[in-house]
């Protein structure tokens, strides 16, 4: 199969080709494989990938188990919900990809779900295809084609798909839909991620899954010593995972991004009708379309189903976000003298990001620059000036002690509800 960035082949008669074949009509499997290969090639790029070298993944595992004793001891949470030391993968950028797509299965279950009933969309797939042209009608329904306009001619382009092959794939995009954009997204975040938790998506075997490559990149890139944002990638992602290793913590975000997700289906008609408004006659169209994870990410008027997730998803999130960059303040101090450089260096990458790289947290209705890290912060500022420690640590010790949106930006009213609030 080709694939943006793989250099060589037909694209249009491939993708149209291959994946009808691949798919199947609704496999689960087949979904999966369609998106973890497309997440690959996109990392990867058109160059064959370097194996990590063994040096630099020893460097790593001594640097995380030093992080990993520390951590325990700040926040006073294992590292992994069994105690045992935490695995550690240092991986290429396309391997990273591959195996975050495994991970995020679950979200991929839930984008490819019948969309909720609603006027102008289909329960099918949970995609509604609705022809370009008012008189056009469905593959089963007569002579037209969803997408296709009469007259259009796909037979004069040599290796182009006839509307019967046409009309197959788009009874069946939907789902597929769902495997391209969660795949192109990885796939993207991957060429820069420097860790599992990029995105604070709870994974279901906990490991640390850091890309080496990208890892010196960043150093070179701010001028900052390589062993030193080694230990502070470690430092971060295991806090991280310390958290999610709490069961109710990583059920809840994954509760909240189900439900976001969810709540985007009821857009899935935006995104379709830019694949109602493709050029035929243009190949080069559809790659185009497919190779871009804003193209299939950004809606214009989400759901209030979507924005009521969103906030509750942020305000977890937030508060995450916040407690990890307390946790590295004390961390760092103890072990590299302070982090003021890299502390400086993340928040411009966090700003500075492409647009691309950011496709998956538009896809999650998250965001995690600096003023979502702000918040976080003057969250956990607030408990502990009313509450130190102690009270501090009551953030991650039940289900119902997570924040609401409210109390993120009133940590007075956490602290008096979880007070209030009887025990599970």
């Amino acid at each position: 199969m080709t694939f943006p960035g793989s250099g060589g082949g037909n694209f249009f008669e491939q993708i149209l080709g291959d994946l009808i074949k691949v798919m199947g009509g609704s496999s689960s499997g087949a979904r999966v494989d369609v998106a973890r290969t497309w997440a690959q090639q996109i990392a990867a790029g058109s160059e064959p990938e370097r194996n990590v070298d063994p040096s630099e993944r020893i460097q790593i595992e001594q640097l995380a188990h030093v992080a990993e004793l520390h951590v325990t001891e700040l926040t006073g949470l294992s590292v992994t919900p069994t105690g045992v030391p935490l695995e550690l993968m240092a991986v290429t950028p396309g391997l990273w990809a591959w195996h975050t797509v495994d991970d995020w299965r679950f979200l991929l279950e839930a984008m490819s779900a019948p969309a909720p009933p609603a006027d102008g969309t289909s329960p099918a797939g949970g995609t509604a295809v609705r022809p370009s042209d008012p008189g056009a009608t469905g593959p089963d329904q007569g002579e037209g084609t969803p997408g296709v306009r009469p007259g259009d001619e796909l037979e004069e382009y040599p290796g182009a798909p006839g509307p019967e092959m046409f009309a197959r794939w788009m009874a069946t995009f939907g789902p597929m839909l769902a495997a391209i954009q969660l795949g192109s997204a990885v796939g993207h975040l991957a060429r820069s991620t420097l860790g599992p938790f990029e995105l604070p998506v709870p994974r279901p075997t906990p490991r640390l899954l850091v890309v080496p490559a990208n890892i010196v990149a960043f150093a070179e890139g701010w001028s900052l010593p390589p062993d030193e944002v080694r230990l502070w990638v470690c430092l971060r992602e295991q806090t991280v995972q310390a958290v999610l290793s709490r069961p109710f913590v990583a059920e809840r975000l994954r509760q909240l991004l189900v439900e976001v997700v969810h709540g985007t289906a009821a857009e899935a008609g935006e995104v379709m009708e830019r694949f109602q408004g493709l050029d035929l006659s243009d190949p080069e169209s559809l790659q185009r379309i497919l190779s871009d994870p804003t193209a299939l990410a950004e809606i214009e008027e989400p759901s209030p189903a979507r924005e009521r997730a969103v906030a509750d998803l942020m305000a977890v999130t937030a508060a995450l976000l916040g407690y990890v960059e307390h946790v590295l303040d004390q961390a760092a101090h103890r072990l590299l003298g302070g982090r003021s450089a890299i502390r400086e260096a993340w928040r411009r990458r966090q700003v500075g990001r492409e647009t691309a790289d950011r496709a998956a947290e538009a896809m999650l209705g998250l965001d995690l620059g600096p003023v979502q890290i702000d918040r976080g912060s003057d969250f956990v500022r607030g408990v502990l000036e009313r509450a130190g420690e102690e009270g501090l640590a009551r953030l991650w010790s039940a289900a119902h002690t997570l924040p609401t949106p409210a109390e993120v930006d009133a940590p007075g009213l956490w602290l008096e509800r979880i007070d209030l609030a009887p025990s599970p």
